[in-house]
């Protein structure tokens, strides 16, 4: 790394511990996609068994996936996470590419789906709401996050606590009143014997998973912010472990929780499942889970509008991208052009998806799941050329643990590319607009 490029990194406050990296993980994950992927999964398959297997198949897929990414974040603990390790394993042109998706399509459009997401629980006060009135709200929402985010880390490491602990405990409090009033009708319908079965089984697994890896994606963002944290080597691998853990059995249980409570059929129709199931046990239960659910998607906008400007930082200061995204804020501490370019570009994504949830996270979720794993592979990349480094993490169960992170992943990107085109194509002429750009910007 040259030195200019080092005084550009040490810019950046290092204040981030682990309990905080971790909730940065947790966080990122659980945001709405627990509370209104569930219809979309349960339509896709229409099998109670199925579904709690399509959640364990995402499960094993972000397990796999941190694993792989413990020894890559080990070994490169800088602020840019995944953008690092394409960059050292394929070069300038790979590492840019992601760089530029994450910014087009990957987190903006994240970004857009859950201030969506939030201003549809929003509903619930706002009786009548019109769709004009619901994407002001997720505008606004955003704008303000990143206005709070830009104040520095701290700030920014404060809200990741507070609010992931608030969805926790709302998570918990779902998952416990769902085991305490199961129904036994509405078990014995869900978990009956001879429940039907889609004809293509493989297909309809991959597309349910759009919704499942939507809803798991994010534990990687821990390592977007490596260069700020305290003793990266050992704390970012860790806390992206812990973060898949977490999230997987909370979301195994409240998916359980779901279905103890309504039929199968009801949660395929409905896009505020936490609200409906809720409603059954208490008539004030949908606005307090209303509450709860829009305090979570709250906190995971702060966290997405803080954790992916670093990699646009990390291209900048590597001379890979336009070089007013490498600015950090004199008093602040922050890449504020980084940040304040996302932000708009997310609001293009909302407007330019006129606010529809499920298109935005195939779009989303296609691209992001294909370079997660072209980074996956970089594992064999480094273990073949750079066999001598320091690795404070080795990845448990290699090669056989990148292998399944990394087949899965593909498959699921060829599945969501013939399935869903409509979806899938604008972010890979995108994706070919970057290779233009990159060359343009060499010059």
């Amino acid at each position: 790394m040259l030195p200019s490029i080092q005084s550009k990194m040490s810019d950046l406050q290092k204040k981030l511990t682990l309990y905080g990296l971790t909730m940065i993980a947790v966080g990122s994950c659980i945001g709405s996609g627990i509370f209104v992927t569930p219809a979309q999964i349960a339509g896709a398959v229409p099998n109670a068994w199925l579904v709690l297997a399509v959640w364990v198949l995402g499960g094993v897929i972000a397990l796999t996936g941190a694993l792989t990414f413990s020894e890559l974040g080990g070994m490169f603990p800088k602020s840019g996470g995944v953008y690092v390790y394409l960059r050292e394993a394929y070069g300038d042109l790979t590492g840019f590419l992601y760089g530029w998706v994450t910014l087009l399509v990957i987190n903006t459009g994240a970004l857009a789906g859950l201030c969506v997401a939030f201003a549809e629980y929003m509903k619930i006060f706002v009786p009548g709401m019109g769709e004009g009135m619901k994407t002001t709200i997720a505008a606004v929402t955003m704008l303000a996050l990143t206005g709070f985010n830009v104040l520095g880390v701290s700030v920014s490491q404060g809200l990741a606590n507070v609010f992931t602990g608030l969805k926790l405990l709302a998570i918990a409090g779902i998952i416990a009143i769902g085991f305490l009033f199961a129904d036994p009708a509405v078990l014995s319908q869900n978990f009956a014997a001879g429940q039907p079965v889609p004809p293509n089984l493989t297909n309809a697994m991959l597309t349910g998973l759009i919704g499942v890896l939507f809803s798991v994606g994010g534990w990687h963002h821990a390592s977007y912010v490596a260069g700020e944290a305290l003793n990266a080597p050992r704390t970012v691998p860790r806390a992206m472990f812990l973060g898949v853990l977490i999230v997987m059995t909370m979301y195994l249980l409240v998916n359980l929780a779901y279905m103890f409570l309504l039929p199968l059929g009801t949660i395929a129709q409905t896009p505020r499942v936490a609200a409906d199931a809720m409603v059954l046990v208490a008539p004030w239960g949908g606005k307090a889970v209303a509450v709860a659910i829009a305090l979570s998607i709250f906190g995971t906008i702060s966290i997405y509008t803080m954790s992916a400007p670093r990699i646009y930082f990390a291209m900048a200061a590597d001379g890979i991208f336009f070089k007013q995204l490498a600015f950090v804020h004199p008093r602040w501490r922050t890449p504020v052009t980084a940040m304040l370019a996302q932000v708009l570009w997310a609001l293009a994504v909302l407007l330019f998806f006129q606010g529809l949830f499920d298109r935005i996270i195939t779009f989303v979720t296609f691209m992001d799941i294909a370079f997660m794993g072209l980074a996956g592979a970089a594992i064999f990349v480094f273990r073949k050329k750079r066999s001598g480094n320091e690795r404070p993490v080795r990845v448990w169960g290699y090669p056989f643990v990148p292998l399944i992170f990394v087949f899965i992943s593909a498959a699921f990107a060829v599945n969501t590319l013939l399935e869903k085109p409509a979806q899938a194509l604008p972010g890979l002429g995108l994706l070919l607009l970057g290779v233009g750009v990159f060359y343009l910007l060499r010059r």
